[in-house]
C-alpha cells in the first residue's frame, strides 16, 4: 500500500463511478454558462461597463445644463418697469437754433457736401425758424454756372446739440423727412470727439428717396450684441452685432417699413420718434400724427403704457451705460457719401450719384428737415 492510498475496511480500494463531461458546446457546458448571462442585469456587467455609463452620463447631463443656459439666455429680459420722467429741455420756437453747433469742415461719411457754419447757413437760408416749426435744408440755389459751384460738394448743414446726454427719454415732432437722389439724411445720437468708443444711436436714417424705410440702429465697440436675445419691437431686425468694427459698420439696426419715411410718412403730416435710453436698454417708437399717446400732449410721458416699441434694443447681451455716453442730438443732411454709394445700383437713381448733386440742384428741392420741437425728459 502507497503511502496515503485509503483503503476501506474489506481489504479493497474504493470504487468511483466514472465522471463524464460534456462536449465543448452541449447544454450545460461552462461556455454556454457564460453566454448566457443576462446583458440587461447589472449584477453581471464589469467595470469597463460601468465606466461607459459613467461617461455617457457626464456628457447627457453637460449638453442639458448647455440647453438650458442657452434657452435661460434666450427668454431672459430686461426691466422696463416705469419711470417718472420730468422735462428737463426744449429745443423749440424762433431759438431752436441756438442750442446747436455748425459742424463744419471734412464730412467723416465721405459725403459730397460742404458742411456750412451759422451765418453762412442763415444767409443761404439753410436753417431757420418760425414761433412754431425749423427747418434744415439742402443748398438748391447753385447751378453748373454759379460762382463758386457745386463742383465739388453741395452746400449742406450738420447740426450738434451744445448739450449732451447720457440717457433720458427724447421726443421728436418731425413734420417732414429729406428725400431725393444721392441724400442721406439723419437724426442721431453721438459723441463726434470720442467715435466709436462713447456709441451712436441712430433713430432716423435712410438714403435716396426714402423708400427703404427709417433704419434705427446702434453702432459701438466691441461685446455689444443683438443677435439671438429676445426682443420686443413691431419693425425688422438685420445684423445683430453692434461692433463697428463689424460688417463693415452696419451696426445693429432695425427697418421701420416702408411708410416710415419719404413721400409715404411725409404725406401724413409726419410722425413723432420717441427714444427711450435707460441702462435696461435703448428703444424707439415712431407715432403716426393721429396716434401720439395722450400722455405725450399731457407732457407726463410714460412708455410703460404705450404700445410695442418699432425698435428694441436690450442690454441683455450689451452694457448700454458702458457703450453709450456723453452723447449729443445731430441732425444733418448728408449727399453720396458711403451708405449711398453701396445701395446705388438699386436705387433707380439715374447717372451717377456727384453728376446729379453738382449739376441738378432743382433735384434737392425736397431734400429738407422740418421739425415741431424737441424736448427731453429725465428721471425725475
Amino acid at each position: 500500500m502507497r503511502q496515503g492510498e485509503f483503503v476501506k475496511s474489506d481489504g479493497f480500494p474504493p470504487q468511483y463511478d466514472e465522471v463524464m463531461f460534456p462536449p465543448r458546446g452541449a447544454p450545460g457546458s461552462v461556455r454556454q454558462a457564460r453566454t448566457s448571462i443576462p446583458w440587461w442585469n447589472p449584477r453581471y456587467w464589469r467595470k469597463r461597463v460601468w465606466a461607459g455609463i459613467g461617461v455617457v452620463l457626464v456628457i447627457i447631463i453637460i449638453i442639458a445644463v448647455a440647453v438650458g443656459v442657452t434657452q435661460s439666455k434666450k427668454n431672459r429680459y430686461p426691466d422696463y418697469s416705469a419711470i417718472t420722467y420730468s422735462l428737463s429741455e426744449t429745443y423749440g420756437g424762433e431759438n431752436f437754433f441756438d442750442k446747436f453747433n455748425y459742424f463744419t469742415g471734412y464730412d467723416p461719411a465721405q459725403g459730397f457736401v460742404h458742411y456750412v457754419p451759422a451765418p453762412e447757413a442763415k444767409q443761404r437760408n439753410l436753417t431757420y425758424a418760425t414761433p412754431s416749426t425749423a427747418v434744415v435744408k439742402v443748398d438748391t440755389a447753385v447751378g453748373p454756372d454759379s460762382e463758386p459751384n457745386a463742383s465739388t460738394g453741395r452746400f449742406s448743414v450738420r447740426l450738434e446739440s451744445k448739450t449732451t446726454y447720457n440717457r433720458g427719454l427724447f421726443l421728436f415732432d418731425v413734420k417732414h423727412t429729406p428725400y431725393a437722389c444721392g441724400a442721406w439724411p439723419a437724426l442721431w445720437l453721438t459723441d463726434p470727439s470720442h467715435w466709436p468708443d462713447n456709441g451712436e444711436i441712430d433713430i432716423m436714417e435712410s438714403v435716396n428717396q426714402g423708400t427703404g424705410g427709417n433704419q434705427m440702429t446702434l453702432h459701438s465697440t466691441g461685446g455689444c450684441s443683438m443677435g439671438g436675445v429676445k426682443r420686443k419691437m413691431a419693425g425688422e431686425a438685420a445684423d445683430g452685432n453692434c461692433d463697428h468694427a463689424a460688417n463693415k459698420n452696419a451696426g445693429c439696426g432695425v427697418s421701420g417699413g416702408d411708410k416710415t419715411f419719404g413721400t409715404a410718412v411725409n404725406g401724413a403730416g409726419g410722425s413723432v420718434m420717441a427714444v427711450e435710453w435707460r441702462d435696461a436698454g435703448i428703444r424707439m417708437w415712431q407715432f403716426a400724427r393721429g396716434a401720439v399717446p395722450a400722455d405725450v400732449a399731457a407732457k407726463k410721458p410714460d412708455p410703460s403704457t404705450w404700445p410695442e416699441a418699432a425698435a428694441d434694443f436690450p442690454s441683455t447681451e450689451c452694457d448700454i451705460g458702458s457703450h453709450f455716453r456723453n452723447n449729443s442730438i445731430i441732425v444733418n443732411i448728408d449727399l453720396c457719401g458711403d451708405l449711398v454709394y453701396g445701395s446705388w445700383k438699386k436705387s433707380g437713381c439715374p447717372s451717377n450719384c456727384t453728376d446729379l448733386v453738382a449739376n441738378q440742384p432743382d433735384l434737392y428741392k425736397t431734400a429738407y428737415w422740418e421739425f415741431g420741437s424737441f424736448e427731453v425728459y429725465q428721471p425725475a
